[in-house]
């Protein structure tokens, strides 16, 4: 049995390392989501083959992401933000609070379905140790989303435990996240591939000011022969792979779900958040996504720029705030769109083959055949 917190050692290859660009906007320095300013990440993975003296507790292939919008208490130095929802067949809590006051207040907690109400009680706990007025002066109620991993996860378990949860917050931090097999993304499956978590950013300039849009993804979503890479069907040219049922002929659900967040260090008002949130659909279009019935295809979006945190406690009637024009929001919605289309191919090419629950096998998706294909259709950047 083992598990493990934090960052793995090493990556697997990023889309880009193949030789593989999206867009013609450029990346920030990480191509993450943590290339904005104060944007930290943190991952618990829980992997481990269940206790043989107990057969009723089986395999955990799962685990829990992490992510505060700056390196203060969002509880404490709200931000605004928007959550929006392409297919509802899923679940982001908080979501009716964050519609009515356009404020996030707490972290970002991303999961399995069965493993939201831990993550969810053990946030309150974490923020309650750091804030002694919530349950007593304040209430809380935080953020957290999923997607289901059980064709190699047993989510009846649920694995996921308060101490997960506090590893994803304690150890969040600025710099690389890494991505396929890990965290909350652990179990996923993408496109009847091995899936996971995946993050990219885009900078833009809006006249002498800089800002970056960043990105992370939990994608777990997508039949085989929809999947495009650049516009390019790879989905219908690797048709092989695909999942392999074990001894029980599990098959894996035909819809799955996908959780975007997006981050930015732009001013923006809650509204056009709500706008950002309806472009990353259209990132997710790119790659194919079409929102399948019992799929949960849910957005949240973040700005943290300074000058818009609301402080708890300011009791001024009338507060200062700052937003872009919406005249000048057209590069923010293509770097959304850019930025979500190569976090989700970030998540499929760093994801690892995986075997689960009653012996189910998920395959990542070959490298060189990938690359193959995208060089036959005239899409591969070599170097030099």
């Amino acid at each position: 049995m083992a598990e493990a917190s934090g960052a793995r050692e090493g990556r697997r290859p990023r889309l880009r390392d193949l030789g593989i660009v999206i867009g013609t906007l450029p990346p920030g320095p990480l191509n993450a989501i943590t290339d904005v300013l104060e944007v930290r990440v943190g991952l618990a993975t829980v992997i481990h083959d269940g206790d043989p003296a107990r057969p009723e507790f089986g395999p955990a292939r799962t685990g829990v992401t992490a992510i505060h919008p700056h390196r203060g208490s969002a509880f404490t130095s709200r931000v605004p933000a928007a959550v929006a929802v392409l297919n509802g067949a899923g679940e982001i809590t908080g979501r009716s609070q964050i519609d009515e006051h356009g404020l996030l207040e707490s972290p970002i907690l991303i999961t399995n379905t069965h493993s939201v109400g831990v993550a969810h009680r053990a946030c309150v706990e974490w923020l309650a140790r750091r804030t002694p007025t919530i349950g007593r002066k304040h209430f809380v109620i935080p953020v957290v989303a999923e997607t289901f991993d059980g064709f190699l996860n047993d989510g009846a378990t649920q694995h996921v435990t308060e101490a997960h949860v506090f590893a994803a917050l304690d150890s969040a931090a600025e710099g690389p996240v890494p991505e396929g097999n890990v965290g909350g993304g652990t179990g996923m499956l993408l496109f009847g591939f091995k899936g996971g978590t995946g993050t990219s950013s885009r900078v833009v300039e809006i006249d002498d000011h800089r800002f970056t849009v960043g990105v992370l993804v939990q994608g777990n979503f997508g039949a085989r022969e929809d999947l495009l890479v650049d516009g390019v069907p790879v989905g219908r040219e690797i048709t092989d792979l695909l999942p392999t049922p074990g001894d029980r002929a599990t098959q894996p659900a035909s819809d799955g779900s996908v959780i975007v967040v997006i981050a930015t260090d732009e001013p923006l008002s809650d509204r056009q958040l709500g706008r950002l949130c309806r472009r990353g659909m259209l990132g997710l279009a790119r790659v194919g996504a079409t929102a399948r019935n019992t799929s949960g295809d849910l957005l949240l979006a973040f700005s943290n720029a300074q000058e818009n945190r609301v402080e708890r406690g300011d009791d001024r009637a009338i507060l200062p705030y700052t937003r872009l024009a919406d005249t000048r929001i057209d590069i923010l919605f293509q770097a959304t769109i850019e930025a979500t289309e190569e976090a989700v191919l970030n998540a499929l090419v760093a994801a690892e083959t995986m075997t689960g629950r009653d012996g189910n096998t998920a395959y990542a998706i070959p490298h060189d055949r990938l690359q193959e294909v995208m060089a036959r259709y005239g899409r591969l950047r070599l170097a030099g």
